[in-house]
């Protein structure tokens, strides 16, 4: 169905930013936009860590007779104890919540055969995933109740943490929130050859990190609504409260996933250790990076290594600052960037199984060079839920990209409140911030930003092997609220010469390419 999303006012929504931004009044303009303007939360000491970290199971395969893995995911509607005895309603992957963890190698095949248990239309994005449009999981691959889709496609990416989540238009924060989300690990025999933590769950954990909101009883609640967009007061790992975990091994990799819808995080140490990270959104870094904290807005990803001693115990923490998170203390103190939260507490067995020192060379990244982009294209995102002035229109293409060849997309930030940036189907790297080179952390393969307020931020993509005039790819948003409220655009790969014609429903012509230069 042809959707149109309506736009926002800028006057009510441009009113309420101006008095955070003053520091005065904010209760008032918030309440205007139906906002509120939480306190800051800390749960640093108040978690007793006593309930065993959930890991979610390895997704169940077949090989057929092409060659071909298979998955299987179910979407439906149940309901979660959190809190034993006092059960949620709550939706998951072939479960009550969340999903399994699908593991597949570069070179594969894949199949994964989705079916929709829901009362509702909903979709399944792999987030992160080089894949044709048609397969992407996008709001143009809407599953309905009782109905099945089965979309394949080769691995053809290094080995990376991503995940999969839906993707329905004017509904995906809602969709995730209930708890639809799952891992996709991915593996390339470089990878494998490191040596790196590689069991899963036993020295190679997910970690998918969500807030929420509980009742006294332990019944999980709304969450309050605030610019960014529903922040709760707890968080889960793994859909676990108060969880800890138990190591064998004095080297673990941790898979830090930020699965919230709105919330950015600081993840740090309790013992004030540098954080000691390996890879980003699409895969290894070239050398490993120590940082006092690694911040993931949602959608980003980060594998970080932890080595522990026998019998130690130390706290995974968010410690989100107004500095950290580059907002103005008003704006911070009213959309999460002043919390602070204990995630998750790692204890250390008596014995450990010893580990080798971590390679001082990860990973290979080549250079891009910039004498090829061909085409420069810009993306102002608006206080108002607009890219370029424009909400997301279903039956526009906003942007024509010619197939292999090297594009720089110019993300600008141009307010004072928080937002990020998300590109379907390529990694990109980051050219610059502000005008200076990105830093060390941020120097490998990304698929989503958190872009501070009036920075400008350059990246470079190249969008390679799959074309598609009627099928496009989103860019957006990845606060699922600013996206639901249409701070999303489409664009479409094609092959030299050709241009976006048709809507996929056939009722339209699409226009697109309007935002750049050569």
């Amino acid at each position: 169905m042809l959707q149109t999303r309506l736009r926002r006012p800028r006057a009510a929504i441009g009113s309420a930013i101006a008095a955070i931004a003053a520091g005065g009044l904010v209760a008032v303009a918030f309440a205007g936009c139906g906002l509120v303007t939480p306190a800051p939360v800390s749960t640093i000491g108040k978690v007793d860590f006593d309930r065993p970290l959930v890991i979610p199971p390895l997704a169940e395969s077949t090989v057929d007779a092409g060659g071909t893995r298979v998955f299987s995911l179910e979407a439906q509607a149940g309901a979660t104890e959190f809190e034993p005895g006092e059960p949620s309603d709550t939706w998951g992957f072939n479960g009550s919540y969340l999903g399994p963890t699908l593991v597949a190698d570069r070179g594969e095949h894949v199949r994964v055969e989705v079916t929709n248990s829901l009362d509702e239309p909903t979709t399944v994005h792999w987030h992160g995933m080089h894949l044709p449009p048609e397969m992407d999981g996008g709001p143009h691959q809407m599953v309905e109740p009782g109905a099945s889709w089965s979309p394949e496609w080769d691995i053809d990416q290094q080995a990376a943490t991503l995940w999969y989540h839906p993707h329905p238009h004017g509904e995906t924060e809602d969709h995730v929130a209930r708890g639809l989300a799952g891992m996709f690990i991915l593996h390339d025999e470089h990878e494998r050859s490191l040596g790196l933590p590689g069991e899963y769950g036993v020295d190679d954990i997910p970690v998918i990190v969500q807030d929420t909101g509980f009742s006294a009883e332990g019944e999980q609640e709304s969450r309050q609504r605030t610019y960014a967009g529903g922040l709760g007061d707890e968080l889960i790992v793994n859909g676990t409260r108060s969880p800890y975990l138990e190591v064998t091994d004095e080297l673990v990799r941790l898979r830090l996933l930020n699965a919230s819808t709105a919330r950015t995080y600081a993840f740090t140490w309790s013992d004030a250790r540098p954080v000691q990270l390996i890879a980003t959104d699409g895969g290894l870094l070239e050398t490993s990076v120590e940082l006092d904290q690694v911040r993931l807005s949602p959608g980003e990803r980060a594998e970080v290594l932890l080595r522990v001693t026998p019998g130690q115990r130390v706290v995974l923490q968010s410690r989100m600052t107004p500095e950290v998170a580059g907002l103005v203390g008003p704006v911070a103190a009213t959309n999460g960037g002043s919390d602070a939260f204990d995630v998750l507490e790692v204890r250390a067995g008596d014995a450990l199984e010893p580990a080798p020192a971590v390679p001082a060379q990860l990973n290979t990244i080549d250079d891009i060079d910039e004498t090829e982009v061909a085409t420069t294209r810009r993306f102002e995102l608006s206080d108002s839920f607009e890219i370029n002035g424009e909400a997301m229109d279903m039956g526009r293409i906003d942007e024509t990209v010619t197939v292999d060849t090297l594009e720089r997309w110019v993300v600008e930030n141009a307010t004072q409140v928080p937002h990020s940036f998300h590109v379907h189907d390529v990694q990109f790297r980051i050219a610059s911030i502000g005008g200076e080179a990105p830093p060390p952390e941020l120097s490998g393969w990304k698929d989503t930003i958190f872009t501070e307020p009036e920075t400008e931020y350059e990246l470079l993509m190249r969008f390679e092997d799959y074309t598609d005039t009627d099928t496009p790819y989103m860019y957006h948003c990845h606060l699922l609220w600013h996206e639901d409220q249409g701070m999303m655009g489409q664009f479409a790969v094609v092959e030299p010469g050709q241009s976006a014609t048709l809507d996929p429903t056939g009722s339209a012509t699409m226009t697109g390419g309007t935002h750049h230069e050569h």
